[in-house]
């Protein structure tokens, strides 16, 4: 009964004190990744990684000025 208890204190002191994660990007990028590496040889877990590192990169990239807009 005290390791059931312990468990639960412990996960919910994780939980209250975790910060929120900035996943923007890694979703998708490691979907893709790992469906890219799974085909390629079955290195799905490998082409998870670079995919969620890649699309994490690129979702953080600047938008490029686009012609035509005013700079302030």
């Amino acid at each position: 009964m005290n390791k059931i208890l312990t468990c639960a204190a412990v996960t919910l002191a994780i939980a209250l004190t975790s910060a929120s994660a900035d996943a923007k990007g890694c979703i998708k990028g490691a979907l893709v990744g790992g469906v890219a590496g799974h085909v390629a040889g079955h290195h799905g877990f490998l082409g998870a990684a670079a995919g969620c590192a890649v699309g994490h990169h690129e979702a953080n990239k600047p938008e490029p000025n686009q012609p035509g807009q005013s700079q302030q």
